[in-house]
Order: structure tokens, then C-alpha cells, then sequence
């Protein structure tokens, strides 16, 4: 599944969803992750609502963001695009989260996890 990070460094976990100059993706599965790509956050839009949904828009194939803030109305953007936000509220780096991540995807994931993993495919966890 593709996670984006909101990230100054593409290291560590340290921008607010709203403010991020970029994404860094990263395709992480039970054994494998690796970065992907960095996308931009678009930010030349004036309206706060336009703003959200260009960056919302940007992560769309994204079934995770890890930020260290979001303000609720982003969020609930998110996460009716299928897009999971968690907030870490302190800097993390990057590679801390995507060693947990892994090792939960090793064992028996969450609901809402089992669901992220299967945005961008036509079967349901519910199928399982």
C-alpha cells in the first residue's frame, strides 16, 4: 500500500498536513517498503477548501498520511477520499513508522488497516 509522509527531509515526520511543501511516498508491504516518489503540495490555491482538496488530490492513490498535524475539516476530507491521517504530534522519523507499519502488517492488522490495503483494489477485507 502507498503511505505519504508529510516531511521537510523525507526522514522525519515534521510538517502539518496543511502547511507540507511535499509528500513523500512510500510503498510499504509486510516484507518489503521503499520509497517511492515526492509529491508536491499544491499551495497556490487561496481558498482553504480548494487548498485541501488539491493536496487530498495529490495523495489520492495514497491509503495512508502520516503528519504531525491536520485540522479536522482536512481530515475529514481525507478520509472521505479513503485516505487514513494520522497524526504523530511530535517529529518521527520516517523509518520508525514504516518498521511499525510492517510489523503489524505481519500480523493481524486492524479493520481500518486491512481496509487502507485494499483501497486501490476491487476486493473487500470483508471478502477475507
Amino acid at each position: 500500500m502507498k503511505v505519504a509522509f508529510t516531511s521537510s527531509t523525507g526522514d522525519i515526520i515534521d510538517e502539518h498536513f496543511g502547511q507540507t511543501s511535499s509528500f513523500h511516498v512510500w510503498e510499504i508491504g509486510p516484507e518489503e517498503a521503499h520509497f517511492v516518489t515526492s509529491v508536491g503540495a499544491i499551495t497556490t490555491c487561496e481558498d482553504e477548501e480548494d487548498r485541501i482538496a488539491a493536496r487530498a488530490n495529490a495523495i489520492a492513490d495514497c491509503s495512508i498520511v502520516y503528519t504531525m498535524q491536520i485540522g479536522g475539516p482536512a481530515a475529514a476530507k481525507l478520509v472521505a477520499r479513503k485516505i487514513h491521517p494520522m497524526k504523530t504530534n511530535v517529529e518521527v522519523p520516517v523509518a520508525e513508522i514504516v518498521g511499525k507499519l510492517q510489523e503489524v502488517l505481519r500480523g493481524t492488522p486492524p479493520p481500518w488497516l486491512r481496509k487502507a490495503m485494499n483501497k486501490n483494489t476491487s476486493a473487500s477485507f470483508l471478502d477475507e
